[in-house]
């Protein structure tokens, strides 16, 4: 992690998700400026982990051999290290941003080992009432065309009728002159937060960028912030409402992302063949979940999906940024719907995340039959990774 010329040199004694239970992790850290070492810096440093201990301790930086941090966890999931670096006086170090300059990483032990929170008994059957309940609004559309943002393509904001008192809202990107079925599709999901739907087109392919809720696409800023502040206020954190399943936000946003993908499939011009479904943190929790009822999903991408091993926190794992756990919510959890996918699927999973903490991400990629992969990022954090990050990609057929 930088901060103004500062970097921290960062490194294990061997690949950070390749541990035993019990046996000993070597982090290895030396403070850089502009490559060479930094003398006299002060580091300090957190350590938690999935097994509920937490110790600290700090060092001073040296312009000899890096400085270790030995740590380990006996029994399968991930060690989380957090790292602030101070100057001489005690002040903060501060980046080019005035921020302080901090790091998170970590490392694991057997992922593979890891279980995780049971499933619903009758998950399938709701998900099967779910999409009947869908079936039963038609899928009406209405496009407006807008000024495309990149030459070559016909943009819409387009709006679909659906269930949850919400349209499905989003940009509709196809290439000028397209033939019936002659491209493939790719249907993105946003992430968290209240904001305006962005256009995205690629050659080749309908692109459809959809809204999480169903609000107007292209307003002025105060629009958006006006819903942050007021309806979607802390969205999907009611408890009451996540009492029960079909009150829970999620039920609305999930029907809305199942919608977008039926109307993308409904475009004359679709190929019939391939369909991307992507997104990262919350979109990706969007884009598994599709991906898990929707069997013409060839391909998945969850940038680190958000609310994945929601029960994880039951089984003393670092619980991460998502809802208190509720029987109701384990209806929608990513995990259980990686056990239902057909596609091949690739996930990024930061070691510094915990927002989505990795050792959820591990959950949903065991549970996973079809061809995978999981990238481990090395200082990984859920916005952010330095420019030089090591990662470490495990991969499945």
């Amino acid at each position: 992690m930088t901060g103004g010329t500062l970097s921290l040199k960062w490194t294990t004694d061997k690949e950070p998700v390749s541990y035993r239970s019990g046996e000993p992790m070597q982090f290895k850290l030396q403070l850089l400026d502009d490559g060479q070492p930094v003398i006299g810096k002060v580091i300090k440093w957190v350590r938690t982990g999935d097994d509920g201990l937490s110790t600290q301790g700090e060092m001073v930086s040296s312009s000899k051999a890096p400085l270790t941090i030995t740590t380990s966890i006996k029994k399968p999931g991930f060690v989380r290290l957090e790292i602030s670096i101070f100057n001489e006086d005690g002040s903060p170090a501060k980046n080019e941003t005035n921020d302080p300059v901090k790091f998170h990483g970590g490392a694991g032990a057997e992922p593979e080992k890891l279980t995780g929170y049971p499933e619903p008994a009758d998950f399938d059957a709701f998900w099967k009432k779910q999409k009947a309940r869908l079936a039963t609004v038609p899928m009406k559309a209405v496009l407006t065309k807008v000024v495309s943002e990149k030459a070559g393509f016909d943009v819409y904001d387009v709006r679909v009728d659906c269930l949850g008192g919400k349209p499905v809202s989003g940009y509709l990107s196809i290439p000028e002159g397209a033939n019936p079925k002659s491209l493939g599709a790719q249907v993105y999901f946003s992430g968290y937060g209240v904001r305006a739907t962005r256009q995205r087109s690629e050659s080749g392919a309908i692109v459809f960028q959809v809204n999480a809720h169903g609000i107007e696409n292209g307003r002025d800023p105060e629009y958006y912030k006006a819903l942050e502040n007021g309806e979607l206020k802390a969205y999907a954190f009611n408890n009451e409402e996540n009492a029960r399943p079909e009150t829970s936000y999620f039920n609305g946003m999930m029907l809305r992302a199942l919608r977008a993908l039926e109307y993308v499939k409904s475009r004359p011009e679709w190929n019939g063949r391939d369909l991307i479904a992507g997104g990262s943190s919350q979109g990706g929790f969007q884009a598994l979940t599709v991906a898990g009822l929707d069997s013409s999903v060839t391909r998945c991408l969850p940038g680190t999906p958000w609310c994945v091993d929601l029960g994880g926190m039951n089984m003393g794992r670092i619980r991460g940024w998502r809802p208190d756990y509720t029987d109701a919510l384990g209806y929608y959890d990513p995990a259980h719907m990686g056990k239902r996918l057909k596609c091949a699927v690739a996930i990024d999973a930061g070691l510094g995340d915990y927002i989505c903490p990795p050792s959820g991400l591990s959950v949903l990629y065991k549970n996973i039959k079809s061809p995978k992969s999981i990238t481990y990022i090395q200082g990984g954090t859920h916005f952010q990774a330095p420019r030089d990050a090591t990662r470490q990609t495990l991969r499945s057929k």
